[in-house]
């Protein structure tokens, strides 16, 4: 008769190792407290695997492209390159295989105990654990936190078979690139695979259903990018919703149905329409933990479920699904264990990175926001065309955009918003962010020394005009 396995117990039971699981994880062993990670897949989750890491690593190829292609302008001489995508790929695996042992090292040392299998939750923080090499299992946790993640969500019409239809996950691992394809969806993820895409020598359309590219982005910033496809011959369409495809009869390429009545012909259909929480797993049936009509799980603004000692994070709730909001989430859950009373995170100021080219980054209020929350604004923008680094570098596209408070003088007061969308503005973005998050004044920003010549000073020249006395404009 098999011998039955005592359930093991510990501070943190953490189901889930993508971004915000082994945050989790990490900042409560920095803590002393004595945790237990559990991943079905391996550790680092959609983010390290299937999203972020290797989504960028090809959009750095894009980038690489690009610039020998473009390198006879600056007096360098090179032939036409190409691509070999085997090599690409066998690249980007390299930096996501180097950062997984990285990242399974640092588990280790911080003595994280990490089981492979599937976690449910059961009555009294037990998680059970099926299908993992150590066999079925349970763990107590004095307390658990839900971070399960999220996959790609479809669409009717649309089924995903890796071949003519594919989401972010097999396109992440398709081994030749197509002749063309059409883009479903036009938001962040959509617009980095279809600027990825061109750039490296495809044909691509981009269908987005609502009035815009970007939808939450500043409507200026939308412009800039919008021109920048158009120039480089991607095609944007937007209100208007796909309806099915017809894969052709020589298995190669599909004509896909959009709008009223109309057609187009392509070798690859991405759908990239967002993501869906992954709670199917979870066993939360037998908890009280709720979910919404969106299958997100309900919690407070310390991430609390409704089941006591139960926390939830990352995608699996409804807050933005940014790998850097999981991080922050694991680090509130963590403080509030250890009762230090943490202050709940603003969603509306956290910071957005989108890496198509150009790039967009912003934190804080929009423009049409701020007037949505019905503050009085004065807005200032400043673009890269004016920028002596940006010049040097040969990308004049773009824009920083500063958005303030008026106070009651008239004059500009606490920054409410940061938008840029130009050259390494993921990289730009900081000094913004925390003016936002610390809710300076213009005046305070604008006093700063900004170094010259930089991309960052067109942020400090953007501020420094809304005081009046602008240098360059």
């Amino acid at each position: 008769m098999a011998k039955e396995r005592s359930t093991e117990r510990f501070d943190v039971v953490v189901i889930g190792a993508g971004p915000g699981g082994y945050a989790t994880a990490l900042y409560g062993a920095a803590a002393g407290l004595d945790i237990a990670l559990v991943e079905k897949d391996k550790v680092g989750g959609t983010c390290l695997h299937r999203g972020c890491i290797p989504a960028k690593e090809l959009l750095e190829t894009a980038s690489v492209y690009r610039a020998v292609s473009g390198a006879k302008e600056f007096g360098v001489l090179a032939d036409q390159p190409a691509v070999d995508f085997g090599v690409t790929q066998a690249r980007k695996q390299k930096v996501v295989d180097q950062l997984y042992r990285g990242l399974s090292g640092l588990l280790g040392a911080r003595k994280v105990t990490v089981h492979e299998g599937t976690g449910a939750l059961r009555p009294d923080n037990v998680v059970r654990v099926t299908g993992g090499p150590s066999g079925d299992l349970e763990l107590s946790g004095d307390h658990v936190v839900l971070a399960s993640g999220s996959e790609p969500r479809t669409i009717p019409g649309f089924e995903v078979d890796g071949r003519l239809v594919v989401t972010s996950d097999e396109l992440l691992e398709i081994d030749e690139l197509p002749s063309s394809a059409v883009v479903v969806g036009g938001g962040a993820i959509g617009c980095e695979f279809a600027s990825m895409l061109c750039d490296l020598g495809t044909t691509v359309s981009v269908f987005e259903a609502l009035p815009k590219i970007l939808p939450g982005c500043d409507r200026d910033v939308a412009r800039v990018v919008e021109r920048s496809f158009a120039k480089r011959g991607i095609e944007v369409k937007t209100g208007v919703a796909v309806k099915g495809h017809t894969p052709n009869g020589s298995g190669r390429g599909t004509t896909v149905q959009y709008g009223d009545g109309e057609t187009i012909d392509v070798d690859l259909v991405v759908v990239s329409v967002g993501r869906r929480p992954l709670a199917g797993d979870l066993g939360l049936d037998a908890t009280a933990v709720v979910l919404d009509e969106g299958g997100h799980v309900e919690v407070d603004d310390r991430c609390r479920t409704a089941e006591p000692g139960v926390y939830a994070i990352g995608d699996l709730i409804a807050t933005p699904q940014l790998a850097h909001v999981g991080f922050a989430e694991g680090m509130l859950v963590v403080k509030d264990i250890l009762g230090e009373d943490p202050l709940p995170l603003d969603y509306g100021k956290v910071p957005w990175a989108i890496y198509c080219h150009p790039e967009v980054a912003f934190a804080g209020h929009s423009e049409e926001s701020a007037k949505e929350a019905g503050l009085d604004v004065v807005v200032s923008k400043h673009r890269y065309q004016s920028n002596g680094r940006a010049l040097i570098l040969g990308e004049p596209d773009g824009l920083v955009k500063v958005i303030a408070e008026k106070d009651a003088d008239g004059r500009a007061g606490r920054l409410l918003g940061v938008h840029m969308v130009g050259p390494w503005v993921t990289e730009q973005l900081g000094q913004g962010y925390l003016a936002v998050n610390w809710e300076a004044t213009v005046d305070e920003v604008a006093s700063l020394v900004q170094p010259h010549p930089t991309l960052s000073e067109l942020f400090g020249e953007t501020v420094l005009s809304l005081t009046g006395r602008g240098l360059h404009g």
